[in-house]
C-alpha cells in the first residue's frame, strides 16, 4: 500500500466537494452543507484563496483531504495553521492516511514558521479524539467555540459604524 499527499488543484474541485459531503454525512451534518461548487472553487483557487487543501491518496486513489488556513496567535506573535476539515473515507481508515495528512500539515506549519496547528473535534467523536491524543494533541477544555452566522451575522455587520 502506497500513501501519498499532494496539494489540491482547481481540477480537484469535484473531488473536494464530494469529500466535504462525505465528512458532513459522517458528522451527521449533511443538512448543513450549502456551498455552491463554483463559489467554493473561487474561494479555494481564485485570485485571493481563503484556504488550502491537500489530498490524501492510497495506491493512487483519492481517499481523504484536509482543508486548512492560517490564523494568528497574538501571544506567540506568529501565524498558526487551523485545520478546518480532515476526512478519510471509511474504506481507507486504518491505512495511516489520517496520520499522513496531519503529519503533512504539521510539516507545513513548521516550514511556514507557525506556532501551532489547531482544530476542533465534535465531542461525541471518541475515535477521532483518541486518534488525535495518540499523535500528541491535547484538548483545550477551557475554551468554547463561538459562532455568529446567518441573519445574526448580517445584523451584527449592519451595526458597524453605528453608535452603541
Amino acid at each position: 500500500m502506497t500513501i501519498s499527499i499532494r496539494i489540491a488543484t482547481p481540477e480537484d474541485l469535484p473531488l473536494i466537494a464530494d469529500l466535504i459531503r462525505g465528512l458532513a454525512d459522517y458528522e451527521k451534518l449533511a443538512h448543513e452543507v450549502r456551498f455552491d461548487e463554483p463559489v467554493l472553487g473561487a474561494k479555494l483557487f481564485g485570485q485571493r484563496p481563503y484556504a488550502e487543501v491537500i489530498i490524501g491518496e492510497v495506491d493512487g486513489a483519492a481517499q481523504g483531504f484536509a482543508l486548512f488556513f492560517h490564523n494568528f496567535s497574538t501571544f506567540e506573535g506568529k501565524p498558526g495553521v487551523y485545520l478546518e476539515d480532515l476526512f478519510v473515507r471509511p474504506e481507507a481508515r486504518g491505512s495511516g492516511l489520517g496520520k499522513a495528512l496531519l503529519s503533512r500539515l504539521a510539516a507545513i506549519a513548521v516550514e511556514r514558521d507557525c506556532a501551532r496547528l489547531e482544530w476542533s473535534v465534535l465531542d461525541w467523536n471518541e475515535p477521532a479524539i483518541g486518534f488525535y491524543k495518540k499523535l500528541g494533541a491535547r484538548l483545550m477544555d477551557e475554551w468554547t467555540v463561538m459562532r455568529v452566522d446567518g441573519a445574526a451575522l448580517v445584523q451584527l455587520g449592519a451595526s458597524a459604524g453605528k453608535s452603541a
